[in-house]
């Protein structure tokens, strides 16, 4: 039998893989030719380096920064300019050698357990550190940045911009590898992105800065002090992480409780709440409003418990209005007593009405419940094609023709595997 040919890697992907292996190779030539420059300082931020990526948290894609220590570590030795009063000059490339030795160091344990960092985040962590060090070392060197700004508060102001425009630029390269990856509009996914640096990303930017501010008076002491704060930050956002994960599991197996009962037919749940996510993406949501009508879509069919008698197949699409309509208003009575955001229960609720009275969240769970349902067990290409005919001659009450058409695209873009029933 013969494997598929691996698929090719979006040219935006590529780019940005190409650019950070090029950076990678002349930084690590370079430094193993003309050898470290203040090894001792190289060998404290690296080390530091390592610890933040040794305590990382989570799985890769889980959390858009995982590893904020090293990540602070690696911004401050890129803007480091003195070291308790004496100039440094170990430039932009060793700053990247160093920052990638360590952290790859630091991922060992991880990538042994099969949870280490991607390469979209490995390459995004060279391009960042070049991009900040090449900000400021060159100025620092050259004694530019002394007479423009001196050693006051503008250096610091000066050091606040330059991690600014670094969280911006990775900001774009992040929102640049989703769209290619997914082709989702690449407006929302930078939406997001920003969106993401008030978090854990203002944190590290802050850290980043403070630690270079404070080797420079008192020297290597300062980076345990100042590292400490950040580290209680990342346990404290891995005990969030952990909660937020023990929830969403809670609503999934809420979820599966219309299966197990065999109102529903198995996978039906998880296959709506999938691709809903995947059309509410292609369709602009944020990832807040994502993430509702995820919880949604895992809980349309929860109503159906309230039933006497099971709908055949669990497929409430070919039901009439009216009963539709009123296993959605049992549903959402359900939800409302289950503890999640009230947004949920609304989508949920409002799943059965005319499309031009719903929000759009359950508009996508209508559609895309629907087309699970048509789509019947087998979920081949027939099955999935007679389905989406169905949807669109249904366009003119119950389904609205833009979330149709995004359906009938996220499952043109290979999404179809995603929500067979399995």
């Amino acid at each position: 039998m013969r494997r598929a040919a691996p698929r090719p890697l979006p040219v935006t992907v590529a780019g940005v893989y190409g650019a950070a292996a090029a950076l990678t190779a002349w930084a690590l030539a370079r430094t193993l030719w003309y050898g470290i420059d203040e090894p001792g300082v190289a060998l404290a931020f690296g080390a530091l380096v390592a610890v933040g990526e040794l305590v990382r948290w989570g799985s890769p894609g889980e959390e858009r920064e995982s590893a904020p220590l090293g990540s602070a570590g690696a911004l401050a030795y890129a803007l480091l300019g003195q070291n308790a009063g004496h100039a440094t000059h170990h430039g932009v490339l060793q700053a990247v050698a160093v920052v990638l030795a360590a952290a790859l160091v630091g991922a060992v344990p991880h990538v042994a357990l099969g949870r280490g960092p991607s390469l979209d985040q490995v390459a995004r962590r060279v391009l960042t550190v070049a991009f900040a060090a090449a900000c400021f070392q060159p100025l620092y060197n050259s004694g530019t940045l002394e007479r423009w700004v001196g050693h006051g508060p503008y250096y610091a102001l000066f050091l606040l911009l330059v991690l600014v425009l670094t969280a911006l630029c990775d900001a774009v390269v992040a929102a640049a590898l989703l769209r290619a990856r997914t082709s989702f509009p690449y407006g929302p996914l930078l939406r997001d992105e920003l969106r993401a640096l008030v978090g854990v990303g203002s944190a590290v930017c802050a850290t980043g800065a403070v630690i270079a501010l404070a080797v420079a008076v008192a020297g290597l002491w300062a980076l345990p002090l100042f590292c400490v704060p950040l580290l209680l930050t990342q346990l404290a956002f891995r005990r969030y992480a952990a909660v937020r994960t023990t929830y969403r599991q809670t609503i999934t197996s809420l979820a599966r409780a219309t299966e197990i009962a065999g109102y529903t037919q198995p996978g039906h749940a998880r296959r709506v709440a999938v691709l809903s996510r995947a059309v509410g993406r292609e369709l602009g949501l944020s990832e807040s409003e994502l993430t509702v009508l995820e919880y949604a879509a895992l809980m349309h069919d929860i109503g159906q418990l309230s039933l006497v008698d099971p709908v055949p197949a669990g497929a409430t699409a070919p039901l009439p209005a009216a009963e539709q309509r009123r296993i959605a208003l049992l549903g959402g009575a359900v939800v409302r007593q289950t503890g999640v955001p009230a947004e949920v229960a609304v989508i949920v609720e409002r799943q059965a009405d005319p499309y031009r009275e719903q929000p759009l969240p359950a508009r996508i769970v209508r559609a895309v419940n629907a087309y699970d349902d048509l789509a019947g067990a087998p979920g081949g290409p027939g099955s999935s094609l007679s389905a989406l005919e169905q949807l669109r001659l249904g366009t003119g009450r119950d389904y609205q023709p833009e979330v149709v058409e995004s359906l009938a695209r996220v499952l043109a873009k290979g999404c179809l595997t995603l929500v067979a029933p399995g």
